[in-house]
């Protein structure tokens, strides 16, 4: 695995793991951001272990990308049709960002 490819991973590791864990604990942020793109608790917490599986899978090199990235996708869908300005829709966007950029520092693979 390349320098590139590790950090990236990294990196996805712990911003997906970060949010999903946030999203798991129902912290207050992570509740009112459920209320404001119109989900329940529930479903938030389930989006967040969806997310850390994400995370771990990246990190033991099982993940796939494009699950990550319609996890993602959702989230921007989420976002627009909230009518979040692009500063709140930025983590998502950011994150997809970096999924597309490990998708060709796997060398094309998506294990």
């Amino acid at each position: 695995m390349s320098t590139a490819t590790t950090a990236l991973a990294g990196t996805l590791a712990v911003f997906f793991t970060g949010l999903g864990t946030a999203k798991i604990r129902a912290i207050p942020a992570m509740r009112q951001r459920a209320a404001h793109v119109g989900m329940s608790t529930a479903a938030y917490r389930r989006i967040g272990a969806l997310e850390v599986a994400g995370a771990a899978g990246v990190l033991v090199g099982l993940a796939q990308p494009p699950g990550l990235l319609a996890l993602l996708a959702g989230a921007l869908i989420a976002h627009r049709r909230a009518g979040d300005d692009l500063r709140d829709a930025a983590p998502a966007l950011i994150a997809a960002l970096t999924v597309t950029a490990y998708l060709p520092a796997l060398g094309g693979t998506t294990r």
